[in-house]
């Protein structure tokens, strides 16, 4: 995908394949979002992340399908916002569930969005579509948003939640 993006830290799949195994029942909060002032207990963001990868890859692979170009008529609608129920009723659902099953199907959806990104012809990375808040998009685009800098967003929370437990831990 354009390669991993990598922090000091490592990849983010990798913090996030680091996270799984720790983060079982453990207690607190995110940090709040900044445009929501939101807070997730860690069941929740492993939850969201093994919904949102597989769904922002499908709205990509649209996109492409649309054959829409930069600044041509009615590009692509894709996309949702954060009120939509198809996002909440997943992470409502699952953030109980096992990490580690989650963090599995995350992975099977990382390793489809590498191969969609490895097989797509350079006008593929040219196709636009039109997001709800964010605007017109090209997949380049729609790529490092919705999927590298959401897993990444997501990776620092989980990582904030793991500091959060050993400092409980050391109490």
């Amino acid at each position: 995908m354009h390669g991993d993006r990598t922090s000091s830290r490592g990849s983010t799949p990798s913090r996030v394949g680091c996270s799984a195994s720790s983060l079982r029942g453990l207690p607190g909060l995110t940090q709040p979002d900044e445009a929501t002032g939101e807070r997730w207990e860690a069941g929740q963001v492993w939850a969201h992340i093994a919904e949102f990868v597989p769904y922002w890859l499908g709205e990509m692979e649209r996109v492409v399908a649309g054959g829409k170009e930069p600044g041509a008529p009615d590009p692509v609608p894709y996309g949702r916002t954060k009120t939509d129920p198809g996002r909440i009723a997943p992470i409502e659902r699952d953030r109980r569930e096992d990490p580690r099953a989650l963090l599995r199907r995350a992975a099977d959806g990382i390793a489809r969005a590498r191969a969609f990104a490895g097989a797509l012809p350079e006008g593929g990375w040219r196709a636009v579509g039109l997001h709800p808040t964010r605007g017109e998009q090209t997949i380049a685009a729609i790529l490092q948003d919705s999927l590298v800098s959401h897993l990444e967003e997501h990776a620092d929370q989980l990582d904030g939640l793991v500091g959060h437990g050993e400092a409980a831990g050391a109490e």
